[in-house]
């Protein structure tokens, strides 16, 4: 069990009533073998405030638990007002191509699509299987020796230096502001970032 809301509401910021952050609870076919697709979407939260989180906080980990899934939310916020345009704008796109199945899933995809973050936050995947072919000790010194060399990449590259890192099943999600990625791509191409990709709230 993973459990990060002490560490991500401190990361939630409302300057109106026009943001959201947009979290998921999603069953992965990795846990739950019987599924028909790699992933399915138990329920979405559009969440307005730190309170209404808190207020569903215990409906989100009973979720999780019920369905062996995780919450999933994105910390780049997104905008009521834009994701509408957005949105009307992909469902004509979609009933001007005859695509008609899909114009009920369009809200959702754009949601996932379009953020409207002037603080854009960035994930750093780190995954210890990166480090699997190693015994116990070697692993965990290499590990080490990988998280000191990328905090250094960042502070010398990025214009904020504050990472907040986020336990994951597997390992860690590094959040951050943007930097320059062209020299961790040379030493680290083995660990992904992701520009607007969510991160885990809960696992059961």
């Amino acid at each position: 069990m993973v459990d990060n809301f002490e560490k991500i509401i401190p990361l939630l910021k409302f300057d109106s009533e026009d943001d959201f952050y947009h979290l998921q609870i999603l069953m992965r076919k990795k846990e739950n073998p019987h599924l028909g697709s790699n992933s399915y979407v138990v329920k979405t939260y559009y969440i307005r405030s730190i309170e209404y989180l808190l207020n569903k906080k215990d409906e989100i980990i009973n979720l999780c638990e019920f369905n062996n899934a995780r919450a999933c939310i994105n910390l780049n916020r997104r905008s009521f007002e834009k994701i509408a345009f957005h949105t009307l704008k992909k469902v004509t796109d979609q009933i001007m191509n005859k695509d008609f199945k899909s114009v009920r899933k369009a809200y959702e995809s754009v949601c996932g699509g379009f953020s409207n973050e002037p603080e854009k936050k960035w994930v750093i995947d780190i995954d210890y299987k990166n480090y699997a072919y190693l015994n116990q000790i070697e692993m965990t010194q290499k590990f080490n020796q990988t998280i000191q060399k990328i905090e250094k990449l960042i502070e010398i590259t990025g214009k904020d230096t504050n990472i907040v890192k986020i336990p994951t099943k597997n390992g860690e999600h590094w959040i951050c502001n943007p930097f320059n990625t062209e020299e961790f791509k040379t030493q680290f191409g083995g660990i992904d970032i992701h520009k607007d990709n969510p991160t885990i709230l809960y696992i059961s």
